[in-house]
């Protein structure tokens, strides 16, 4: 796993948003999209909202994806190999980078068809803890047309547009990228967190 972590650090390093598309194996991928919709036919995901605990708006003009956060509680076999796998990258991270991270969360998270997320920053405002955002697609046999993707707005004025094909991960700042998930065509699922100090 380290020449993975390498990599992904490495193309951050380079481009500011690290890129791999062997972070998550098949099977881990697999077994969270499985998790991710029976959830989704449980229907217990919940509409995301904008903000944190002190400050939570739900405004579905701005964000229209529904979430369930990770928990260790769950003590579910492929959650348990995700933690597995973080902790493993956090302490390379720390150990490589010295980037002083303490914890982490993430959330499954899925757009329906028509759904979006306009563009932000994913640190708040009112707390500054979130270092590092990470993404993992979960999607399988992504188009061009299935549309989705995520649009990061560099520093100098450039624009990227990241496809959510299958097992692809993306890492970047918290506080120094904004971006934003265009409009999808077709289902949308990932992984979405971020490590934080």
């Amino acid at each position: 796993m380290k020449e993975i972590y390498e990599s992904l650090i490495e193309s951050y390093q380079s481009d500011n948003i690290g890129i791999s598309n062997e972070f998550l194996n098949k099977d881990l991928a697999l077994g969270l999209k499985t998790n991710l919709l029976a959830l989704f036919e449980k229907k217990v995901m919940m509409s995301a909202g904008t903000g944190n605990k002190n400050i939570i708006l739900k405004d579905t003009t701005v964000r229209s994806d529904k979430i369930y956060w990770l928990d260790k509680n769950h003590d579910d076999p492929f959650e348990n190999t995700f933690f597995v796998l973080m902790d493993d990258f956090i302490a390379y991270l720390n150990e490589t980078c010295f980037t002083g991270i303490r914890s982490y969360e993430f959330h499954y998270a899925l757009y329906e068809k028509g759904c979006f997320y306009k563009r932000h920053f994913d640190r708040f405002r009112n707390d500054d803890r979130r270092l590092f955002s990470m993404i993992m697609y979960l999607n399988t046999n992504w188009q061009t047309l299935d549309g989705g993707e995520l649009n990061i707005f560099h520093k100098d004025g450039s624009q990227q547009q990241i496809s959510p094909s299958g097992g692809r991960s993306v890492f970047f700042k918290s506080d120094q990228l904004e971006h934003e998930v265009l409009e999808t065509n077709v289902p949308r699922l990932s992984i979405t967190g971020w490590l934080k100090r």
